[in-house]
């Protein structure tokens, strides 16, 4: 059994959904290889993919906030992309991220905990209309930078740096 699930040798023709660039990724993405950066404001991430993909700030621009670790959950983002109107979701992160970018952006996690912490009631005011479930998913995100994601992300620093899946038992590298 693989620990990484490579989503990107999975893509096929969904591929051209994703047209985002690196320089405009939104800086509240966790590492991985897909990313939102200039995306739409019409809010329908979280339609397809509600447990990866969260809204930035009053204009609801998309980020990924779980990279996907199944088939389905891939496919729940390739939607995600497809909807989006710009093209704005990227899939060349692993061409980007760094062992040393990604121990970097797990130093400054708690920068994301503060911008989710002070977003809760907001989201919360707007759920009550929208329906979207922001502020559950704001909370998702707080529980998984404070849960799994360490492990996930010692998982991608092994890819990072192997580009292969380590096997159950391997030495993953340190965050």
């Amino acid at each position: 059994m693989d620990l990484y699930f490579d989503p990107v040798a999975r893509l096929g023709d969904a591929r051209p959904f994703f047209r985002g660039t690196w320089p405009d990724r939104k800086w509240l993405n966790v590492p991985g290889p897909f990313y939102g950066a200039d995306t739409d404001n019409c809010g329908t991430g979280r339609i397809h993919a509600p447990s990866l993909v969260l809204y930035e700030g009053e204009y609801f621009t998309e980020y990924v906030y779980r990279q996907p670790r199944t088939p389905d959950e891939l496919r729940q983002l390739v939607d995600a992309a497809e909807a989006e109107a710009f093209g704005g979701y990227g899939c060349d992160g692993d061409a980007h991220w760094t062992p040393t970018a990604v121990r970097q952006w797990w130093r400054d996690r708690g920068r994301i905990r503060q911008y989710l912490a002070e977003g809760r009631e907001k989201w919360e005011a707007d759920d009550a209309t929208s329906g979207q479930g922001t502020a559950a998913a704001a909370r998702d995100y707080a529980a998984y930078l404070d849960g799994e994601s360490a492990a996930h992300l010692r998982i991608y620093l092994f890819w990072l740096e192997e580009r292969r899946s380590p096997v159950p038992g391997e030495r993953l590298p340190q965050l």
